[in-house]
């Protein structure tokens, strides 16, 4: 799966949230999401890093530490949430998240509801 191509990489992790809600269904926090996931990519054997941290800079010094939830394929952050609906700060979040990660694709993948959420973010398209 490491030459699998990016659309290829987020139908699969989407099809994992899907897998993922209708054997949990809604109602958890998202850890338990995140955790779900982790469990599926382990079983699937999918590359994924959990919590990775990632330096954040301003002007040639370090500020802050950027924490995704996951990032799968070394290529797609996700980002798994447990809201009423995605809104524009959870899509310029993902934007942060890309621009700090220099990855291609994001992912958010919200639990909230009885039918999962799915929002793709593609920047460099």
């Amino acid at each position: 799966m490491d030459g699998m191509n990016l659309e290829t990489a987020t139908e699969t992790i989407i099809g994992i949230g899907y897998a993922v809600m209708n054997e949990v269904g809604c109602g958890l926090r998202e850890k338990a999401y995140e955790n779900a996931m982790v469990r599926e990519f382990q079983l699937r054997s999918i590359p994924y890093d959990q919590q990775k941290a990632y330096p954040v800079y301003y002007k040639d010094t370090q500020v802050d530490l950027l924490i995704p939830d996951l990032v799968v394929f070394d290529k797609v952050v996700i980002d798994t949430k447990t809201i009423k609906f995605i809104s524009d700060r959870e899509l310029a979040e993902m934007l942060t998240y890309l621009k700090v990660t220099k990855l291609p694709a994001g992912l958010i993948l919200n639990f909230g509801n009885p039918k999962v959420e799915v929002k793709r973010i593609h920047p460099l398209r």
